[in-house]
């Protein structure tokens, strides 16, 4: 891949996505497979007025091997030193960049059970840290091939070429073009406009149909606003916290859905794909789900916490995105969730409320924002997928059509 690319790639990520302001931290958190370009986005931290660049490199296979010797006590702790990173968090609020690159499949036969009961009993002590920057910081996530998952994406090839096949697809989603801040101020506005739209419409339910068999009501929030693209601190810094996105956004009021829904394309969870599955809801919660692969992993995903089988976000995307038009299965959260409709189980957005940097997080609560420890999005949106949005002034609107903005 072409150097000039992949530098306008990270100056995207430093000066868009994260947008680091002069004297402020920045946690880099990436795995192995692109140290080069991990130095190139360093290096563009630093132009930007980054004070320090910590960098956290991780590795499926290691991970793999903790779960498997730590004991159930070890995995539970949170560490002097874990907790000491947290604090940090909270009281500095540094930027943070996270590079994805890992194999869809990485963590296949791993003791699943043990790492989320470790997970669970972490929860309660790491929440307090995330609560207190949330919406006081930048954080952006981006993605570099690994040579395993470009190999998922592209079988049959040599891992060289599938890795410069992915880097193309991936500098292409993310409008890497000769001035990809240009595209991405006009690629935001898009996205806001469609939002405030939206927003404006004082909708109560939304209702999603589709020949797959979805056929599902979801309730709205009455302070909720659509967000999309560009996100604002509360202290008034703006930031891309997804490259690539395609979705305008809201999070659902907890304890309204009924019916069911299908996914239209597989689910990489805790480095394993969920294949095939669907949920059915009442009164917002799943009360029957199963996948035709990988169902147990689906059903432990789901009682997590009290929160885990509540909605916690609704978001649109034509079927006819960018990244749908590749023709790929990304086999990753980042681009799947961007190329159609998808929902997502657990913890709902704060920022979608009117208001939102003037309010505690049990006002927001309060409100019906679902809370959880996970936030797993699933790909809904189909090609013949319909949504109907029921306003509170008994107007009804035709959202989507045909899997397409119907606006």
């Amino acid at each position: 891949m072409q150097k000039t690319r992949l530098r306008r790639y990270a100056q995207l990520i430093a000066r868009m996505g994260a947008n680091v302001q002069k004297g402020q931290d920045v946690v880099l958190f990436a795995g192995l497979d692109q140290p080069d370009f991990v130095v190139m986005l360093t290096d563009e931290l630093y132009k930007c007025g980054a004070r320090k660049v910590h960098v956290r490199f991780n590795y499926q296979p290691l991970e793999k091997y903790h779960v498997r010797h730590q004991s159930l006590k070890t995995l539970s702790t949170v560490d002097a030193i874990a907790e000491a990173e947290l604090k940090f968090m909270a009281d500095n609020c540094p930027c943070r960049v996270m590079l994805a690159s890992n194999d869809p499949d990485g963590l296949k036969g791993m003791n699943t059970a043990k790492m989320t009961k470790g997970q669970i009993a972490r929860y309660p002590i790491t929440k307090p840290y995330r609560d207190a920057i949330d919406g006081k910081h930048q954080w952006c996530i981006a993605a570099v091939p690994g040579v395993a998952w470009a190999k998922k994406v592209f079988p049959g090839e040599r891992g060289s070429v599938a890795v410069e096949k992915l880097w193309e697809a991936i500098l292409a989603t993310a409008r890497v073009d000769d001035d990809p801040i240009a595209a991405w101020e006009k690629h935001n506005k898009d996205l806001q406009d469609r939002c405030a739209y939206l927003s404006s419409l004082g909708i109560e339910t939304l209702e999603y149909k589709a020949g797959n068999g979805t056929d599902l009501r979801v309730g709205m929030i009455e302070e909720a606003i659509f967000c999309g693209g560009i996100e604002t601190t509360k202290g008034g810094v703006t930031f891309n916290p997804n490259i690539p996105t395609e979705e305008c956004f809201i999070s659902p009021k907890k304890g309204v859905a009924e019916g069911i829904v299908y996914s239209s394309k597989p689910l990489s969870y805790q480095g394993q794909l969920i294949e095939n599955f669907w949920f059915r809801f009442e009164e917002g919660r799943v009360v029957e789900a199963h996948a035709e692969k990988n169902d147990e992993l689906l059903q432990k995903m789901i009682t997590m916490d009290e929160g885990a089988a509540y909605l916690g976000e609704c978001a649109l995307v034509p079927f006819s995105s960018p990244i749908n038009q590749t023709g790929l299965l990304f086999y990753n959260t980042l681009f799947d969730e961007n190329a159609c409709c998808h929902l997502a189980l657990g913890r709902g957005f704060g920022d979608t409320i009117r208001d939102y940097h003037n309010r505690t997080h049990e006002e927001i609560k309060s409100l019906g924002v679902n809370e959880s420890m996970i936030h797993v999005d699933f790909m809904i949106g189909t090609a013949d997928l319909s949504i109907v949005a029921h306003c509170r002034d008994g107007k009804t609107i035709q959202i989507f059509k045909d899997g397409e903005w119907a606006f």
